[in-house]
């Protein structure tokens, strides 16, 4: 009863229920846009396209744009530019002086990297359309460039700009995490079909379908665990608060912690890393060729060397978050304004490469057991688990469904709290995800 009851706080709550229904509305219209097809496209062809797209690359495509992608909708190219303009971005942040000098300038710097992602996402756009038109529509496509190709590239470009606009109203209006959401809600919508095809095909395995099919449940579940802990984990640092100092003494104050996550980018490297790993297929799709050798491979998500490189990139991108988002210098000046010190650590330059150290130290493991998740889906692949159900068992889509989840139920509860109502939970409280996807 206690979960009833708990609904009938959240609806009592004017604010939150708004924001909840007006997120419901947007992703009513997102899901409505998902199956709004490109205007002259053939149905018959478009048969084939669902079927080569419900394995291999082309089926993490789909997931990820909520089956807009096999539809062949305007809103089949989905958020994946935007993320793939906000990965160059950020690099140009680290690169360039100009891009650095944006990221100090506060809210008017941000305004502007968010101007900019906007245009590189729409020239991103420009290149996907045709790629997308030529390579997975192929024989679907009506007519010549200038009377079909280059408008209905217009009409995708336009789409996900859509849908990128709805993920802001989503954050703006809604619960909030847009982008997050608009994700998570793609992934969600191709579970039911993928959870229901792999029960009927082991009904139909006469060598215990049924037990395998429960044990495949059990070990999602422990997959989903071991995620949570993952977007979790941290690693507290004591500090030390001085209430009053006398010369070089400090006397009385009150021990506290800093909480250094293990994962401290959270799911933002295996976005990073899944972006670029599209770009084989979209390279394959301008071509329309299937590609040779290397290329074929990066196109197989159960390839070897596709899993291999992916892995890699996702420990690169682990670190090179991590050190954008943390900053131990000013974690140091911080708290020696605040009359703060780790114990056994002289404040200031010490203190940076201590906390610089520790970070170092977690994040190793932290970003080899991230790497190992998001490779699940080719080992559960390799054990004969369906290719659209093996994309639940670890990989990007469970991670986005966990930190997002985690986020979202975080900003419910601190809802409730602040109405004096009782939280989610017992006793606890539910971390949430800081430096994620939801910073788009």
């Amino acid at each position: 009863m206690r979960f009833v009851k708990t609904i009938e706080n959240i609806w009592k709550i004017e604010d939150l229920r708004k924001r909840l229904i007006t997120t419901l509305f947007f992703i009513a219209i997102y899901r409505f846009g998902s199956f709004v097809v490109l205007p002259g496209v053939d149905p018959v062809q478009l048969q084939a396209l669902q079927s080569n797209a419900s394995t291999g690359l082309l089926s993490l495509l789909d997931m990820f744009s909520g089956g807009a992608f096999a539809n062949a909708s305007i809103f089949a190219l989905g958020i994946m530019p935007y993320i793939s303009a906000s990965i160059v971005i950020q690099l140009l942040g680290v690169a360039l002086p100009y891009f650095q000098k944006l990221q100090r300038e506060g809210e008017s710097g941000r305004t502007k990297m968010n101007q900019y992602t906007r245009y590189l996402t729409v020239m991103i756009l420009m290149v996907q359309g045709p790629a997308y038109i030529y390579g997975a529509l192929g024989a679907a496509v009506p007519g010549g460039f200038w009377d079909w190709v280059l408008p209905t590239t217009i009409i995708l470009a336009s789409g996900s700009m859509f849908v990128l606009w709805l993920g802001e109203r989503i954050t703006d209006k809604g619960i909030g995490n847009g982008i997050s959401f608009i994700i998570l809600i793609g992934i969600i919508a191709r579970l039911p079909h993928a959870l229901i095809g792999e029960f009927d095909s082991r009904l139909r395995d006469s060598g215990g379908g049924l037990i395998v099919f429960m044990l495949e449940i059990v070990f999602l579940l422990f997959i989903i665990a071991a995620a949570i802990m993952l977007v979790q984990g941290a690693r507290k640092v004591p500090v030390q608060y001085a209430k009053r100092i006398v010369g070089n003494r400090q006397y009385g104050g009150v021990r506290q912690y800093i909480p250094l996550k293990v994962n401290a980018a959270n799911v933002m490297p295996i976005i990073f890393a899944q972006a670029i790993m599209f770009i084989p297929i979209t390279v394959a799709n301008f071509t329309a060729k299937e590609g040779g050798g290397f290329l074929s491979a990066l196109m197989d998500h159960t390839s070897v060397w596709y899993n291999i490189l992916f892995a890699l990139m996702i420990i690169a991108f682990t670190y090179f978050y991590t050190a954008i988002t943390i900053n131990p210098t000013q974690m140091a000046e911080d708290l020696k304004r605040n009359n703060g010190f780790i114990p056994g650590v002289k404040p200031g330059k010490r203190t940076a490469e201590y906390i610089d150290t520790i970070m170092s130290r977690i994040t190793l493991p932290g970003s080899v057991f991230l790497a190992l998740v998001a490779i699940m889906p080719a080992f559960a692949s390799f054990f004969g688990v369906s290719g659209q159900f093996a994309q639940f068992f670890g990989g990007t889509s469970l991670l986005i469904i966990v930190g997002v989840v985690l986020d979202t139920l975080q900003q419910i509860e601190s809802h409730l709290l602040m109405r004096h109502y009782d939280g989610l939970l017992k006793s606890g409280k539910i971390k949430g995800r800081t430096g994620s996807i939801a910073a788009y």
